[in-house]
């Protein structure tokens, strides 16, 4: 006599293949917004380090069109991810970051590059565990969503307001609620990355949900990295 259950094997099988399938997502997810950071990073880098690159963009007022451009190019991403290609979708979050690269370099005006290499690897450390903590908590943190993002709107607005005010105390109070928010996206997008998952899509579905996905997570650390840079950074 057999002692395995047929059916209960078929279903064990069919939830092994929903965790492959979902291991790869997740490690497609995080391999674009890795990708992303590189590309960043390289053109930060490059902007920062050369002075014919960086003056005219960052003394004169184009300077607010590189600040502002990464923000028109998420609420693009928000209303159109569902009917552009996969394709499409990699290409723009590509100049995103690429984008994102050209504000960011202005880290490297202020900023010594030692005291940039050290947060970037405490964010690291910090956004990789928050991140495990998303994937393996059986907790349900969809609850937490909707607090958070109502932290997160009013960071925002809060920042808005402080460029005319100029308050390093409001600042300061913006980075601290700023990290703690971007800590508890970082744990709840996870989660909702790996939850929104579906072996019962099709490739071109998965692929677009891999890239948005990317890049909810890469706003997170680029976020926690800039706030954490106000604490521990060296100026020059």
């Amino acid at each position: 006599m057999n002692p395995i259950n047929p059916r209960y094997g078929a279903v064990a099988g069919s939830q092994a293949l929903f965790d492959e399938g979902l291991r790869q997502h997740m490690l497609r997810v995080y391999n674009y917004m890795g990708l992303g950071l590189v590309i960043t990073g390289i053109v930060a880098f490059i902007v920062g380090s050369t002075p014919a690159l960086y003056v005219p963009i960052f003394g004169s007022p184009l300077k607010w069109v590189v600040m502002l451009a990464p923000l028109a190019f998420v609420f693009f991403f928000s209303f159109r991810i569902q009917t552009m290609s996969a394709s499409t979708a990699q290409i723009t979050f590509w100049a995103f970051c690429a984008v994102m690269g050209l504000s960011l370099a202005s880290v490297f005006l202020v900023f010594t590059k030692t005291s940039i290499a050290q947060t970037f690897f405490i964010t690291a450390a910090m956004f990789g565990s928050i991140s495990l903590y998303g994937y393996t908590t059986k907790r349900d943190l969809s609850k937490m969503g909707s607090f958070l993002m109502m932290g997160l709107f009013g960071i925002i607005i809060a920042a808005i307001v402080n460029i005319f005010l100029g308050s390093s105390a409001l600042q300061f109070a913006i980075s601290v609620i700023g990290i703690v928010v971007f800590v508890g996206l970082t744990a709840y997008d996870t989660q909702n990355i790996k939850e929104q998952y579906s072996e019962n899509y099709d490739q071109e579905s998965n692929q677009k949900l891999a890239v948005f996905g990317a890049l909810s997570l890469y706003l997170n650390f680029v976020n926690i990295f800039q706030l954490l840079l106000n604490f521990t950074g060296e100026r020059e």
